[in-house]
Formats: structure tokens, sequence, C-alpha cells
């Protein structure tokens, strides 16, 4: 791994996880508050915390695998240089991805990356759930709900993988779920006062985080295809 690319890629996927809090809180914000305050303002106060903890669980969970699957794939002996070439398209659909999310140009946006086929399952299970007291339900529905398909949450998880490390992939997305914690913290209050122009301006500017750790990735990548030091 270049020196320094660690703390970089930390900081944009928790400036992704930050500025993208707008869509997430469209998407699970209002379940969460409800299930928070069935159980009255004291359940609420314990809820939250608990639930951000299992969302987070998800997300390292998810960063460390997909970051194993991505050394697998560049170090594997025989895919190798396929590797290589896997992990600069990558890194060059990500870049895309993010400008295109950023307005540069029409045809590539996160939200296209969504996929809503688990959203029936994962909805039957966070049923299931909601029948339990809050405070029992808040961890498991967050280890739930960090499944819930989400573009930004993809293009995060493209990164962690193309950094070809479990470790890295891990505090990549480490990043990204504590990042998208204090919009949802606050849900159903400061958050609110935003206009639908300034959430559109924080849209773009995750986008560019997201490119900027493509670019990222796309130096480290190309550094270790030239022969420099890089590995990661």
């Amino acid at each position: 791994m270049t020196a320094g690319t660690e703390p970089l890629l930390f900081a944009g996927a928790a400036v992704t996880g930050l500025l993208g809090s707008g869509h997430c809180i469209g998407m699970c914000g209002g379940i969460v508050a409800a299930l928070a305050l069935a159980g009255g303002s004291r359940a609420g106060a314990g809820f939250h915390p608990l639930y951000h903890a299992g969302r987070i669980t998800t997300y390292v969970l998810l960063g460390f695998l997909v970051g194993w699957i991505g050394m697998a794939v560049a170090h594997d002996t025989g895919l190798r240089s396929f590797g290589r070439w896997v992990l600069l398209g990558g890194d060059v659909f990500v870049i895309a991805v993010g400008l295109g999310s950023a307005g540069a140009f029409q045809g590539l946006d996160v939200m296209r990356l969504e996929w809503a086929g688990p959203v029936q399952s994962l909805t039957r299970g966070v049923r299931r759930l909601a029948a339990l007291p809050p405070l029992v339900a808040a961890y498991p529905l967050g280890l739930v709900m960090g499944l819930l398909p989400c573009g930004f949450l993809y293009a995060v998880l493209l990164n962690a993988a193309l950094t070809a490390s479990p470790a890295q992939g891990a505090a990549t997305m480490l990043g990204f779920g504590l990042g998208t914690a204090p919009a949802l913290l606050v849900f159903g209050g400061a958050t609110q006062w935003l206009s639908q122009r300034t959430r559109g301006w924080m849209l773009r500017g995750a986008g560019l985080a997201v490119a900027g750790m493509g670019v990222v990735n796309l130096v480290r990548h190309l550094a270790v295809a030239t022969g420099g030091h890089g590995a990661g």
C-alpha cells in the first residue's frame, strides 16, 4: 500500500457518507425514527447508538470481504496480469461514476448502481424485528439495514474492493459508516432544514469524493503496474 493512501481513502469514504447521508435519510430515516420512538424517549435515546453500531458493523464486514476478494484477484499468480487490468478498469469506472454523480456528464450516476431486488427480503426481516423491544431490536436492525441497496454504499464498496486489502477495505467502509452517522443521528432535526438545492449540492460533493477515492486507487495501481512502490 502506498504511504498515505490509507488516510486519504478513509477520509474520502467519510466525506462520501456525510454528504450522501441525505439520500440515506430518504431511504431508511423514517423506518428508523418510527422504531426508535416506539419504545418512548428513553428507549429512543439508546436505540440510535446501537442501531448505528450494527449498521457500521455490517459495512466493516462487507469491506473486509470485498477487500479480500480484491486481494485474491490482484495477487493470484495465474491472474496477476489480468487482475491488474481489472483493478485499473475498476478505478476508471469508479472515477466515471463519481464524476457522473457530480453532474459532469449524464449516463452514470451512483443511483443507477442501486439494485432493489433485496428490498422485499429486508423488509420482511425488519417487520419481524419491529415486534421486539426497541433496545433489543436496535443492533440486529442495524445489521440488516446495512445491507439496504444504496448507490453510494456500492460506490464505496467498489473502492474498498479496489484497495485489494481486507484491512484497508474494512477501514474504508468504517469511514463511510462513521460519515453517515451524524445526519442520521439528528434525523428529524437539523437535516430537515436543508433545502432540496442544498441536498443536491451535497450529493454532487459526495460524487466528487467517490471520484477522488478512485483517483487515489488509480495512482497506487499505476505505480504497481509500472514497477513503482505500492503493493497492497
